[in-house]
């Protein structure tokens, strides 16, 4: 019972602080994606930057849409096969409201794959690193599918602190908690982050991490204390602190290569996927990036050499 009641206050926090995705541009967006998917979307979901900056015009809008089923989501059997291999499958859209282009890239993940990609059961953090971050609900289906993103949600939040707690110091502000796990979280992905990124978006969020990590305590792993300055302790052992920094090891390389393979797989499903990929890294990294032709003519050839020499540059990290 007290279990329940600790669970329901995290949920209880995280929807109270999370932003909201009121703005018309965006409920235009969801309210297409929902006539696209029809009785087969159950939620979308909306993060990143945009969510952040509040001004979807600015940038690309960063969605989940959560269905029932990938067969009924995708177009032909081999995107179907490839949203059941290594989902999510992202999509490129550009969406016109009040005469003004709203650009967005949607990853397509069935409920299931939410459910166990949020989970510490989900041994990789490329779900539970990104929505144990501010999420909006920006539409959901019912009652019933709201109460499992929210679900999701908290247990991306618990996935988070109980991973990377045993691979920070015992004692810091929480700031310095959030700032290195979302830093270990990017480090398991090829991601063209700076490294400032991680503190500048906990930063921004600090009353929303600060109630959180809070609401969460009773539910970790570890013994987490939080002082009244907002500073944490937490007491593990160091056999348990060695297993745990081998296992960002290999989440880190197991990470990179997942990386690999789903940008290789948007060549598949994301119209523009090349040209959406080089303004993200140059927009991040501060950097010119060059295409040849010769991977514009054949991206699944010259593809990666390309990515091996971007990340020589220090531009992928």
């Amino acid at each position: 019972m007290q279990q329940n009641s600790h669970q329901q206050a995290l949920s209880d926090t995280i929807r109270a602080l999370s932003p909201t995705a009121g703005h018309p541009a965006l409920v235009h967006i969801t309210d297409t994606l929902h006539r696209q998917y029809g009785t087969n979307l159950v939620a979308v979901l909306f993060y990143g930057s945009c969510l952040r900056g509040g001004d979807p015009y600015e940038g690309l809008v960063d969605l989940y849409v959560i269905v029932d089923s990938y067969r009924k989501a995708n177009d032909n059997l081999s995107r179907t096969f490839l949203n059941h291999t290594l989902p999510p499958n992202v999509f490129y859209a550009e969406f016109l409201f009040e005469q003004r282009t709203v650009r967005s890239k949607y990853g397509v993940l069935s409920c299931r794959d939410l459910l166990r990609g949020t989970s510490s059961d989900w041994y990789h953090s490329y779900l539970w690193g990104r929505l144990s971050q501010p999420t909006a609900i920006a539409w959901s289906r019912d009652d019933h599918a709201r109460a499992c993103v929210e679900k999701c949600l908290r247990q991306s939040v618990l996935t988070f602190l109980d991973r990377t707690l045993p691979a920070l110091p015992e004692q810091g502000s929480l700031l310095s908690l959030w700032t290195g796990g979302l830093a270990l979280s990017y480090g398991s992905e090829l991601r063209p982050e700076t490294p400032g990124r991680a503190e500048e978006l906990v930063r921004h969020y600090s009353e929303y991490y600060h109630q959180v990590t809070a609401a969460a305590t009773p539910l970790l792993a570890w013994p987490l204390k939080i002082q009244a300055s907002e500073h944490y302790q937490v007491q593990i052992t160091p056999a348990s602190r060695l297993v745990n920094r081998f296992g960002w090891k290999i989440r880190g390389l197991q990470g990179k290569l997942l990386s690999i393979a789903r940008l290789t797989k948007t060549l598949f499903t994301f119209t523009g996927a090349l040209d959406y990929l080089i303004w993200k890294l140059e927009r991040h990294s501060g950097q010119s990036i060059e295409v040849p032709d010769r991977l514009r003519r054949h991206p699944l050839i010259f593809a990666w050499g390309f990515l091996w020499r971007l990340y020589r540059r220090g531009i992928f990290r």
